[in-house]
């Protein structure tokens, strides 16, 4: 099994609309997925860059999604904790929250990640990508993605 994500400004493999770039107003998309294993405790969701020059390049982190959110609405604040309890980390522009697609050349392409832990994760705010998938790690019920590109 694996979890169906998907957006309903882009679809997979095609172009993510400025709106949700640092040349536009820079907000995170609207995501949603329909369902998760029985014994999912959490949902974690990762953007990342594999194409950035330096390296896998890190643009949100949320984490302790409760189990029954199925949906991201459009512009998660990029607050540490949020209402429902999730928690966001760092992204690698040194910022708590989402920070959208920004190449400085090129067409990169934009993974969505999403994972159904059977844990709820003890991990502070302004938690790291790497920290985050190396304690994820032996933990992942199913995980699905959305690709989404970008050029600027």
């Amino acid at each position: 099994m694996v979890i169906k994500i998907k957006s309903t400004v882009f679809d997979e493999g095609k172009s993510i609309p400025t709106k949700y770039t640092c040349s536009g107003v820079d907000v995170s998309p609207p995501l949603a997925w329909k369902s998760l294993p029985e014994d999912t405790i959490s949902i974690g969701i990762i953007c990342e860059d594999p194409d950035a020059p330096g390296g896998t390049w890190s643009h949100w982190v949320i984490f302790n999604l409760p189990v029954d959110t199925m949906s991201l609405s459009e512009h998660i604040m990029s607050r540490e904790i949020l209402d429902n309890g999730a928690i966001q980390g760092l992204n690698d522009f040194g910022k708590v929250g989402y920070a959208g697609p920004c190449p400085p050349n090129g067409t990169h392409h934009y993974y969505y990640k999403i994972y159904a832990l059977d844990v709820k994760l003890d991990l502070p705010p302004r938690t790291s990508r790497k920290t985050f998938l190396e304690t994820i790690d032996g933990h992942i019920l199913d995980q699905g993605q959305i690709m989404g590109t970008y050029t600027r």
